[in-house]
């Protein structure tokens, strides 16, 4: 392994609110850092609507599309990166080899700027070189139609892609005749996609923007609104002010839900002041949310047991369960059953805390339950998810105004993209329906997802890989092995708006083809197109790019594809073409073949929007039972982390990756993680103090960090600073990608195949490098 780069920054705890005037400084900082073109900073009050901001970063809804100061840090992070004046030439990499920009860090590769040329790796050289946009689709559909059986290519879909670019993609691969579409939804929320439509028959959000509005309840399960989905604190504060009850769940006491700062609004930020947000805490270890969630459950029985004795009104809400629910005294058995001692152990919560919390539950008339990735990246995430669920159709919390459940998304469309096609295990409805709209029969084998994508390709069964956006290499686990995986192909196509680690780390072909960002002018025949995305709350809405583009050389993602697809199939069944000149014709065939888009060109056209509603939001249940299923799932005790800790008892951690303050996703912004007081840091890692003084250790000590699995592949990191944090002891928190090394390509959830990133053994030893230097 190679020695780390060194790091100079500092520890300083954070003691102000979320946002604010730090909020302010940050967003200059990084527009001077950025070197906008033009200087054009007025951008960030007209983006990608006639009249206002439309962020095209995370995938929290906007209330007011219309609204000026309807962005965020992040946001402005992201608009900033993409306006950039900073270019990747093909004279910046005619200076650069490949194996030079490897040695760079991913915020320094960030900081090269747009890239401006379709460029191919020059395997003597090790440089990438220019290649005409014709020469490319001809090398990539050369590739394409050599291989003796479709299902040896992948098609990798990031977040950011349109509906319409995702759409075409997938008609594009189908076409091709494969279903291997390994995408981002497969290393976040994946476990929400596989376990809510076994519950309530579908895998999405069953609340809008305005249930907030009359919410009397809020608990936010494993999510850190003020890093990955800034615009939230807004609704939240909304909420705390009108005297809601919010409750956070997760095992870091994040500072932005403790009190926030509005930059929205000018009394608080001219007086300092500030919102409390979250009323109580509530810190699971790592991996403990599904005891914790199934002990609020029991205890809620408990509860409803003595009102019934005591002739109070019940707190099951036994009309909805009645009316609406499959499945409930089963669950209700399992739940007697269960032990409270396992319970406690396994979450990590102390009994008279899960009362507590269960006791808010209770009071609550209107509860909508939020989650993020700290309930979806474990072992046991698809259980968790559904017994969430149990949890809410207890008190009838879904399908009603104020009250539901909220799969939080992080990009702007991750969503969409699966709405639109982007599944390797797609149903047999929409395959009939895409072969009725465009005359082929489409593959009926399941593809692969992510993990299984980079096991083929190491094994050699899939030789081509192609990515719609997004850094594959530094968003999956098992680093080194998926770089293996990826140098094995013979070919490697990466769509993209900058440089990443993934156009590095290439197949023995490579190409790099540059495309429009969101924020960009996209004309097609002279005409200016929009692209739509669908949110977190099911709305899908159209925008338009207004910058000039960073290289007239540039192409959107849709006539990347369109042009992909001309080259490989030909235009004979499907003007490839035709659909690349006008957005609204794809979006036409997308109403053909999905249900909810009727009308789809009509309604988008309406400011905000539509809402794609779910049926479950009506209380329409598309299961088997045809009612939403109570389902049973029992406290596992035997799991990988519970036979590490048998081996090496309490010098075993259990570590989650998480994201820094200034990075969304793989992108890194800049170096500082400013809530939890890191500043020039990146290769730190959170442990409870107690923790640190029984092992030994000392504040500030860098340490090496070592995965347990039982494989014998050694995935070990070095050179990390300790960092004192409120976190649950026997627990350790991370950023990515530094991590992801540690976590185990085969290590995945059950059901759902999403990389264990929140639940990962691990051994700490002192740095063996600052053991050298203090000598």
């Amino acid at each position: 392994m190679s020695t780390p780069k060194p790091e100079t920054g500092h520890i300083a705890p954070y003691t102000h609110p979320a946002a604010g005037w730090g909020a302010l400084k940050y967003v200059a900082i990084n527009l001077i850092k950025e070197k906008v073109a033009g200087g054009n900073y007025k951008m960030l009050f007209k983006q990608n609507q006639a009249d206002g901001f439309d962020c095209p970063g995370c995938a929290w809804p906007d209330r007011q599309h219309a609204s000026t100061f309807e962005f965020c840090e992040n946001g402005v992070k992201a608009v900033a990166a993409e306006s950039t004046s900073m270019r990747v030439t093909p004279e910046f990499l005619a200076q650069h080899t490949v194996t030079s920009l490897m040695t760079q860090t991913d915020y320094e590769l960030e900081q090269h700027g747009r890239l401006t040329h379709p460029m191919a790796y020059d395997a003597q050289t090790d440089k990438y070189r220019p290649i005409a946009w014709d020469e490319a689709f001809a090398m990539v559909a050369r590739h394409l139609r050599a291989l003796p059986d479709p299902n040896q290519a992948a098609f990798y879909t990031s977040g950011r892609a349109s509906n319409e670019a995702a759409f075409l993609y997938q008609l594009f691969v189908r076409a091709y005749g494969t279903n291997n579409f390994p995408d981002c939804s497969n290393m976040c929320h994946e476990a929400t996609s596989r376990g809510l439509p076994q519950t309530i028959g579908v895998g999405k959000a069953t609340v809008v923007l305005d249930d907030f509005e009359h919410a009397d309840t809020i608990l936010l399960f494993g999510h850190n609104a003020a890093t990955n989905h800034p615009r939230m604190l807004g609704e939240l504060r909304e909420c705390a002010r009108r005297g809601a009850t919010i409750v956070s769940i997760n095992p870091l006491r994040e500072r932005g839900v403790e009190r926030f700062t509005s930059p929205q609004h000018p009394v608080e930020m001219l007086t300092g002041s500030s919102t409390r947000i979250a009323s109580m805490f509530v810190q699971p270890r790592l991996g403990g949310d599904f005891a914790l969630i199934k002990g609020m459950a029991k205890r809620l029985v408990e509860l409803d047991d003595e009102a019934v004795r005591h002739g109070r009104e019940r707190l099951i809400d036994v009309d909805f369960v009645r009316e609406h629910t499959v499945g409930f005294s089963d669950f209700v058995d399992d739940l007697r059953a269960e032990s409270w001692a396992d319970i406690i152990a396994e979450s990590g919560v102390p009994q008279e805390d899960i009362d507590a919390l269960t006791q808010v539950y209770a009071r609550g008339k209107r509860v909508i339950a939020c989650w993020g990735m700290g309930l979806t990246q474990h072992k046991h995430s698809v259980p968790t998810v559904q017994i969430l669920s149990n949890l809410m159709m207890m008190r009838g919390n879904i399908g009603r105004p104020g009250a539901g459940l909220l799969p939080v998304r992080g990009h702007s469309n991750v969503q969409g993209d699966r709405t639109v096609g982007i599944e390797e295990k797609p149903e047999p409805e929409f395959l009939d329906r895409l072969q009725a709209a465009f005359g082929f029969e489409p593959p009926r084998q399941h593809g692969y997802d992510v993990v299984h994508t980079i096991s083929a390709m190491l094994a050699g069964k899939v030789k081509v890989f192609v990515g719609l956006g997004g850094n594959f290499s530094t968003a999956t686990p098992d680093t080194p092995r998926t770089y293996a995986a990826l140098r094995q192909c013979d070919l490697t196509v990466h769509i993209a708006t900058k440089l990443n680690r993934s156009h590095l780390v290439h197949g023995k072909e490579a190409l790099i083809l540059p495309t429009l960002g969101r924020t960009e002018i996209d004309q097609q025949d002279g005409v200016a197109q929009g692209v739509t995305v669908e949110d977190s709350v099911c709305m899908v809405h159209i925008s338009f790019g207004m910058n000039a583009p960073a290289s007239p050389h540039l192409l959107s993602e849709i006539a990347i594809v369109a042009r992909m697809a001309a080259a490989t199939l030909g235009s004979e069944q499907i003007d490839w073409l035709w659909y690349a000149q006008d957005y609204a014709r794809i979006r036409d065939a997308i109403e053909q073949v999905i249900d909810g888009f009727d009308s789809y060109n009509e309604r988008v056209a309406v400011p905000g929007g539509f809402h794609l509603t779910p049926p479950a939001c009506h209380r329409v249940w598309h299961t088997p039972s045809g009612k939403a299923q109570f389902l049973v799932n029992r406290i596992d005790k035997d799991t990988p982390i519970s036979r590490a800790r048998q081996q090496y008892g309490d010098r075993l951690m259990v570590m989650m990756t998480t994201r820094s303050h200034d990075q969304y996703n793989t992108t890194i912004y800049g170096l500082d993680d400013r809530y939890r007081g890191v500043f020039g840091l990146r290769r730190v890692v959170f442990i409870n103090p107690a923790d640190r003084e029984r092992l030994g250790l000392e504040a500030g000590q860098h340490v090496d960090i070592t995965s347990v699995w039982d494989d014998g592949v050694q995935r070990h990191v070095e050179d990390f600073v300790l960092v004192d944090y409120d976190i649950p002891q026997g627990c350790l928190g991370a950023y990515y990608p530094e991590t992801n090394p540690l976590v185990p390509l085969e290590s995945t959830g059950d059901g759902c195949g999403t990389p264990t990133s929140k639940s990962v053994p691990v051994l700490l030893t002192p740095s063996r490098h600052q053991q050298t230097a203090m000598g």
